[in-house]
């Protein structure tokens, strides 16, 4: 039977236990009105017609004859009434012995006998009036006496079949919701039971309604889930073992933690790193654990990019530390389940890049002596009085006087570069006006700029704080965005240099511009354009640069405590940026 027939069913005895209470008790209800109702109906009446007959005998014996007829139509009209009233045993032969009686005692009116006569027949009248009074009253006890019998058995019988009922009422309210609720939640522990992957749970209800159907595909899940369990929890067991095995044997070390900060791995190298066992990693909350270890500290701790020194009896190793975030799929919302910190062993190139920054350093330094002998050289050919030259010989002079500027533009730049990479930037610092600034690199350009019949438009914002810098650096970096303005601008353009007041972060700036017309960055390029040595992938682009122009700007900004940043559009030019700390 299905459950809801079931529900149905035990909602429709409930409905009809309270439909019987309703309607015994409302039939006896009405029954015990209609038997106190007959008995104050007849025998009230009874009783009325006897005691107006008694009146009327009074008023006959005490009378004079002027009464008499006024008396005797009393009694005859309530003589009528009683024998239309005739309800109870006897009471027909009193009424009737009555009747003759008054029928004898109008005879003797009539004949005016003696009045002993009429008082004899009088009381004869009253005495069965009397009696017929006694009927009555003993009908009324009677009766009164049953319908009280009745009430008492209506009584019990409601008290019976109510306390059936209630019987039968408790039981259902018992029972019944545990047939429901008990099913319900022997399932709420099975599904618990799934959910620990404890898969040989299983439900035993054997009721043919939808709890059985129910319990059918639980426990044809269950097994399914139970199959799946045993035929890949080898497969998974291996797998996890080839992973671990891959994760100890990488040369990197690599911790990993869940979404609580609970370290989940370490490999052999970590390890070695910390100083500890994996026993005193693998299981711990990090944060406790490095309490007491400086390093995991460091790890947990610094966000910076810049490598981390580990000092050993041997030498300093260098690591560059990586954090790589675990998150679910997109599809299961994407919720971080852990991280994982790498240290890759950096030594080897810290060591070969500072051989190159050494390197790089002498060669430019031996380069400019030579450089400069050429640069004099071209200068002595160029003298008249040394002798004339021819046009060929001019072309090739200006020739050799390009390449030689380039050939020193590069030497400087990498002495800068070398400058940079080694920590030792020479910064002089004063307070300098931003228009100073400007007027600087602009007279340096300015030869440049005609060239090639460029314009460049200063707006100065009034009223300009002055800013603590090192004019030749600071100016070095403007002249290096002005010149690349020019050389991406078409001829005749117009460049223009702008210098602003701004705050960031409660601390006062003076921000500077380049913004050029010219073809602009791609958005692909532009968090690489301040890399060392990159260049964008143009043709016309590589004409001139080396990409270290910009390399070395960002470092001579950041030195002095400012900010340098790009905006570009493709086809609609670009701004070059940067500010300086107000004194």
């Amino acid at each position: 039977m299905k459950i809801k027939t079931k529900l149905s069913l035990g909602l429709g005895f409930l409905f009809s236990v309270i439909l019987l209470l309703a309607g015994l008790g409302t039939y006896y209800t009405i029954r015990l009105a209609g038997e106190a109702k007959e008995v104050l109906k007849n025998n009230y009446e009874s009783l009325e017609n006897a005691k107006n007959m008694l009146r009327a005998t009074d008023a006959l014996l005490l009378s004079d004859s002027a009464s008499y007829l006024l008396a005797l139509k009393t009694f005859e009209t309530s003589l009528q009434r009683q024998l239309n009233n005739i309800t109870e045993i006897g009471e027909q032969g009193a009424t009737f012995t009555i009747k003759e009686n008054f029928d004898l005692l109008k005879e003797t009116l009539t004949a005016k006998k003696e009045q002993g006569a009429t008082n004899h027949q009088i009381a004869v009248i009253r005495q069965h009036l009397y009696q017929l009074t006694d009927i009555n009253l003993q009908a009324i006890i009677r009766k009164s006496q049953a319908a009280q019998n009745a009430a008492e058995r209506v009584s019990m019988y409601l008290i019976l079949i109510g306390s059936f009922s209630t019987l039968i009422t408790f039981a259902f309210i018992l029972y019944f919701p545990g047939y429901i609720a008990n099913p319900v939640r022997e399932l709420t522990e099975s599904i618990k039971q799934i959910a620990n992957r404890n898969y040989r749970q299983r439900l035993h209800f054997k009721a043919g309604n939808e709890f059985g159907e129910l319990a059918d595909s639980f426990n044809q899940m269950a097994q399914k889930l139970d199959e799946y369990e045993h035929s890949n929890l080898a497969q998974i067991m291996f797998e996890k073992r080839r992973i671990e095995a891959i994760i100890n044997n990488m040369s990197d070390a690599i911790i990993g933690l869940d979404e609580n900060r609970t370290i989940l791995f370490s490999n052999h190298e970590a390890t070695l790193l910390l100083g500890l066992t994996e026993a005193d990693l693998v299981g711990k909350y990090a944060p406790d654990v490095a309490l007491q270890n400086d390093l995991l500290r460091h790890l947990l701790s610094e966000n910076g990019t810049s490598p981390i020194k580990i000092g050993s009896p041997e030498k300093e190793s260098y690591f560059a530390k990586e954090v790589v975030a675990i998150q679910l799929p997109p599809t299961e919302a994407g919720k971080k389940i852990g991280q994982v910190i790498i240290l890759k062993n950096i030594t080897q190139f810290r060591e070969l890049d500072l051989a190159k920054t050494n390197f790089i350093a002498t060669i430019s330094h031996e380069l400019k002596t030579p450089i400069s002998s050429v640069k004099l050289s071209l200068k002595l050919l160029r003298d008249e009085r040394i002798g004339s030259l021819n046009p060929e010989q001019q072309r090739l002079l200006e020739y050799i006087s390009e390449d030689s500027e380039r050939l020193l533009r590069i030497t400087g730049e990498l002495l800068n570069l070398a400058q940079v990479e080694t920590g030792n930037i020479q910064l002089h610092y004063r307070p300098i006006h931003p228009k100073e600034i400007i007027n600087y690199a602009c007279q340096t350009i300015q030869l440049q700029a005609a060239q090639k019949q460029v314009n460049l438009e200063v707006n100065l914002s009034e009223d300009l704080p002055p800013v603590h810098t090192d004019l030749e650096k600071t100016a070095w970096v403007l002249v290096n965005f002005l010149s690349n303005a020019i050389r991406f601008s078409s001829q005749a353009g117009t460049i223009y240099i702008r210098a602003s007041y701004t705050t960031s972060q409660g601390k006062q700036f003076v921000c500077f511009s380049v913004q050029d017309f010219g073809r602009g960055i791609e958005a692909r390029y532009k968090d690489r354009i301040f890399d060392k040595f990159f260049q964008i992938p143009d043709a016309d682009a590589l004409k001139g640069g080396t990409g270290l122009g910009l390399a070395i700007s960002k470092e001579f900004i950041t030195a002095q405590g400012g900010d340098i940043w790009v905006e570009s559009q493709l086809g609609a030019g670009s701004t070059f940026s940067f500010s300086l700390p107000v004194v």
